[in-house]
């Protein structure tokens, strides 16, 4: 007997029959003799469709009552699910984040999950029942209802795979595991049959869909490895977990676009010590990523700084940054939302050197500009233009040969 974890995304419940194909997986697995906690979505576009009835309510609605309605998407679906198992006589009860113990802290719309009392989840366990947990959601220490940012029901079972010591966990999507890149953009992509934790982290922050990046972080931090599966076929997925010796004889390991990036730049701020920290504790405190960041030489007496952040976010960085501007001096603030970030990501480029060559050199092949370079050891990231990312990313897949087995 094993203690599972599965987590199904949203278009795996994504109506009554696929609920119901879902239910009978799940039944199959408590059949074998196994412990069965399950995390559920909310039903494919529930989530977008309510943003947008907030939006149409109110142009900036509180983020509290965000969290309030947003927690709905998925209790719909832990109920129904409990329903379907019902119907073909299996015991399960549903909880909610908060009644599965997922204490986060205040942060509403992006929560970070503080602890996990399994207790309740245990106690069902033991008594042969299975558990559907919502995810994307919690509880903070004053009992208001948080939720954890997009993807954030990765995180919910990962977290609960920690906390009840799961023998396996299961990321049931839409996808059968972790591609070289975007099958739908590279039709020659491969899928791959394990990633280190690291790479898996890297495309997730680089713009894969995958998996959340905060729960591959989570999965790292606590051994959870995690296999990435499909709930439409029963093909073996992509085993996440700790970096093995092979895996750096790989150079590149893939290639993954974010396209929902924003290019912020600050221009002429007084060049002097202490500026480009009072900007960044500003987007720090109104809770903005920043991710690549360029400064130039100061002339003059200004200077310019250019980063990106999530294109949700940037509504929020200028609302941050116009009272910095007026304490330090000076400064104006501009958008372009017509960019892309583009990165190549594999744990042996560690000892390999030639990728940032490569990568510039495909790119000027096909005649596509570089804007924002950043690198780390397992990373290298440029930005270009939104219109040419699909482009940029078949040119760099090939360059590398990731089509080649």
């Amino acid at each position: 007997m094993a203690r599972i974890v599965q987590k199904y995304g949203g278009t795996s419940v994504g109506d009554v029959d696929r609920i119901k194909i879902v239910a009978a997986r799940i039944k199959a697995t408590r059949d074998e003799g196994n412990e069965v906690v399950v995390v559920l979505s909310a039903r494919a576009g529930v989530t977008n469709e309510l943003i947008a009835r907030a939006k149409g309510l109110c142009a900036n609605p509180s983020e509290r009552e965000l969290d309030q309605l947003l927690a709905i998407g998925e209790q719909e679906s832990i109920a129904l699910m409990a329903m379907a198992l019902h119907g073909i006589g299996v015991p399960a009860v549903s909880y909610t984040g908060a009644q599965a113990g997922i204490f986060t802290d205040t942060e509403h719309t992006k929560a970070k999950i503080k602890m996990v009392d399994p207790t309740p989840v245990l106690g069902d366990l033991t008594q042969g029942t299975i558990v559907i947990v919502a995810g994307f959601q919690g509880i903070d220490d004053e009992g208001q209802i948080t939720t954890l940012g997009r993807g954030g029901s990765d995180l919910t079972a990962v977290a609960l795979a920690a906390a009840i010591k799961a023998d396996r966990c299961e990321i049931y999507t839409d996808v059968d595991g972790v591609y070289t890149a975007d099958p739908r953009v590279v039709k020659s992509a491969r899928k791959l049959s394990e990633i280190s934790y690291d790479e898996m982290l890297e495309l997730a922050s680089a713009g894969s869909k995958v998996m959340q990046s905060r729960s591959v972080e989570f999965a790292k931090k606590y051994g959870v490895v995690f296999e990435v599966r499909s709930s439409f076929n029963h093909n073996p997925g992509t085993l996440v977990k700790e970096e093995v010796a092979y895996m750096e004889q790989v150079v590149v390991r893939g290639i993954a676009a974010d396209k929902d990036q924003a290019k912020v730049v600050v221009s002429d701020i007084p060049d002097k010590p202490g500026s480009a920290a009072r900007v960044f504790r500003a987007l720090a405190d109104a809770g903005v990523i920043v991710d690549m960041i360029v400064q130039n030489v100061g002339r003059h007496g200004v200077a310019n700084l250019t980063f990106t952040v999530p294109h949700a976010d940037t509504a929020r960085a200028v609302r941050a940054l116009e009272p910095v501007l007026v304490g330090i001096g000076g400064g104006q603030v501009a958008v372009h939302e017509r960019i892309a970030k583009l990165s190549v990501v594999g744990v042996g480029m560690k000892t390999h050197s030639g990728v940032a060559a490569a990568l510039f050199q495909a790119l000027a092949d096909v005649g596509i500009n570089i804007d924002l370079i950043s690198t780390s050891e397992i990373k290298i990231s440029v930005a270009v233009a939104l219109d040419r990312a699909d482009e940029a990313v078949r040119a760099v897949h090939a360059a590398f040969g990731l089509d080649k087995v």
